[in-house]
């Protein structure tokens, strides 16, 4: 058995790796800012104690957290005896693999892997993107007719779990996407059947976006990044496949379809 530390246990990644890990009978320890192993990014006071006897970490980096931040934790990790990092970043952040945000990991002198999803399906039914429009039957977005090859969740989640616990994957770079892209239009479209509720698609100039969505209490800097993403995907910069899920899991990604049709049946997208 593994001792693994789990960042961000209780987001959309980290909530699905915990319990494949204690299913396949890992020590596994879920942090966050409020559970039982209490870290927070801004307090370095409890870094240390949530690393402590952790073999393996699964490093789930806020947004907004300074390349030195980023540095410190990797280096306290070592020193506590982590000899594994699998780190959650973003696919299209550069070309040459060498972006910054993933320099302290790979610079480590751990064994490393790095996991580069592209958006999400399950942004469809987050608040914090799609879901609050897809209630109110109308998402204003700056993506127009752009294509998104979403991904589910639950297939990062499968990758990560393979990064954490087997041999093969050091020094990896896996891009994730699903298996074919669609424009925010035609993923509505799929919905929209699923529920039996119209649910449109408005265009909306990123600085518009970034206004509504300060205004209902999200973060100005963050509805601004995510404004800016969108508008990459109007231009169709993130108009392409990656094959990281066949690569690690011998298996083709989940459809976007199955995601709708699971959530449909949960209900999360009633009004």
């Amino acid at each position: 058995m593994t001792e693994i530390l789990v960042l961000g246990a209780t987001g959309k990644t980290g909530s699905r790796v915990l319990p494949r890990l204690r299913a396949l009978g890992h020590r596994v320890r879920a942090a966050s800012r409020s559970g039982a192993t209490r870290f927070d990014w801004a307090d370095r006071s409890t870094w240390d104690t949530a690393l402590a006897g952790a073999e393996v970490v699964y490093l789930v980096p806020t947004e907004t957290l300074s390349l030195d931040e980023r540095a410190a934790f990797v280096t306290r990790a070592k020193a506590a005896g982590v000899r594994r990092l699998v780190q959650l970043s973003v696919r299209g952040i550069d070309q040459d693999g060498t972006h910054p945000t993933e320099a302290a990991v790979r610079g480590s002198g751990l064994e490393w892997t790095v996991l580069r999803p592209c958006w999400f399906a399950q942004d469809f039914a987050a608040p914090d993107f799609f879901l609050p429009g897809v209630v109110e039957g109308e998402v204003r977005t700056p993506a127009r007719e752009g294509r998104e090859p979403f991904i589910d969740a639950d297939d990062i989640a499968d990758v990560a779990v393979a990064a954490l616990t087997e041999d093969g994957h050091h020094g990896q770079t896996y891009d994730l996407s699903g298996p074919r892209a669609l424009s925010i239009t035609e993923a509505l479209a799929l919905i929209s059947t699923a529920t039996g509720r119209s649910i449109a698609h408005r265009h909306q100039t990123p600085t518009d976006y970034a206004a509504e969505q300060t205004a209902a209490g999200h973060p100005a800097a963050d509805a601004e990044a995510i404004g800016a993403f969108l508008d990459q995907v109007s231009r169709g910069e993130d108009d392409y496949l990656s094959d990281g899920v066949e690569r690690v899991l011998g298996r083709a990604p989940r459809p976007f379809e199955d995601y709708v049709k699971m959530t449909a049946e949960q209900g999360i997208w009633n009004t």
